[in-house]
């Protein structure tokens, strides 16, 4: 059996807009979109498990935050990562009625994943959903991706990875995956010979 190995950001759901960084960024009272800032700065620690929502926010605003501005700002967060790529969703539904296996693969952290998880229309599409902020590993970590091998009972072979950061898809190139970058304006479906 074939699996289809799908990330979340930039693939599943589309770049947080505009309006949600400002919004970001009012909550915060700094920057929140450049790669240099603390929202980004402490992200990996955060998508990794080892800070949970109330330690990740602490970070970024370098001081302690309220229940009330805790929840605000998860809030702020979960609304700037669930704008879907309607275009993946429609390949998503496309493989889902070939019978090949679908998987996610996600550097997420655990409370934004239970949030996306429970309210979107795209988890109804896998059968395996993997979080980084669950299992304590990250994209690019080669264990990541064994782990998800072990999970599904299959050989890298037999997985086509789509990413959007290179880095993450040579990582699993170098296990034997089958690799697709999803950038903007990727015809997902033509890359996936599903056209």
């Amino acid at each position: 059996m074939s699996w289809y190995l799908f990330d979340y950001g930039m693939v599943i759901s589309e770049a947080p807009t505009a309006t949600d960084w400002a919004a970001l960024e009012e909550a915060i009272g700094l920057p929140a979109e450049p790669e240099d800032s603390t929202y980004w700065r402490h992200r990996e620690s955060y998508d990794a498990g080892e800070l949970n929502a109330e330690q990740y926010w602490t970070s970024v605003l370098g001081r302690p935050v309220s229940e009330g501005q805790l929840a605000q700002l998860h809030a702020l967060d979960v609304r700037a990562w669930s704008h879907l790529n309607t275009e993946t969703l429609d390949v998503l539904e496309a493989i889902d009625s070939t019978g090949a296996g679908l998987a996610l693969l996600s550097n997420m952290p655990l409370e934004l994943a239970e949030e996306l998880g429970a309210s979107g229309v795209w988890p109804r599409f896998f059968s395996q959903l993997f979080f980084s902020g669950r299992l304590g590993l990250i994209k690019p970590d080669r264990q990541i991706f064994q782990y998800v091998l072990n999970e599904l009972g299959v050989s890298a072979e037999q997985v086509t990875f789509i990413d959007d950061r290179q880095e993450n898809l040579d990582a699993a190139a170098a296990l034997g995956f089958h690799t697709v970058l999803h950038t903007q304006g990727t015809d997902l479906a033509a890359e996936l010979k599903l056209a």
